[in-house]
């Protein structure tokens, strides 16, 4: 009888403890995201220094006064782009000018060191291939101005939009 019990006893926390319809059942949970392109820029600027037209610079091309910037672009991965240089504030057609809001002093800006291919203003793009990192990547802009300009004393400056199309 002792034997009896304990064996129903142990029965009984079996059943109790065993679910009877065991079952069950799945779903798959979707996860997404997105990333749009997108492209950051920065520039540092185009500094000639100074521009002696009675002197240094009174002649043309040896007195031409050369300086130099940088533009820097970072893109998401694999997306490519193109900068572009707008004329800036005293252009004059597709002539680029500085101003000290008395006179002008010409200048261009180009993609290359030898100063032979101008670049803005849709005339000339510089096209960046596909991101393959997040390292920054820097373009120099070559500046030159020519020599043999009769202007006046003052600081010439002009802005000039950069522009990362994307």
């Amino acid at each position: 009888m002792k034997r009896t019990i304990i064996l129903l006893t142990a029965l009984a926390a079996l059943i109790i403890s065993t679910p009877m319809f065991a079952a069950t059942a799945t779903s798959n949970l979707a996860v997404s995201a997105s990333v749009a392109a997108n492209c950051t820029i920065s520039t540092l600027p185009v500094a000639f220094g100074p521009y002696d037209p009675l002197g240094a610079n009174s002649t043309t091309p040896a007195g031409d006064l050369a300086g130099s910037g940088s533009i820097t672009v970072t893109c998401t991965k694999g997306g490519g782009a193109t900068v572009d240089l707008g004329l800036g504030l005293y252009a004059v057609g597709s002539v680029r000018n500085m101003s000290d809001a008395t006179d002008t002093l010409t200048y261009e800006l180009y993609t290359d060191s030898g100063h032979t291919t101008v670049w803005g203003s849709g005339a000339t793009t510089n096209t960046i291939g596909g991101a393959t990192s997040k390292t920054p990547r820097v373009i120099p802009v070559y500046g030159l101005v020519p020599g043999a300009q009769y202007v006046g004393a003052g600081s010439y400056v002009d802005t000039v939009v950069a522009t990362v199309n994307y």
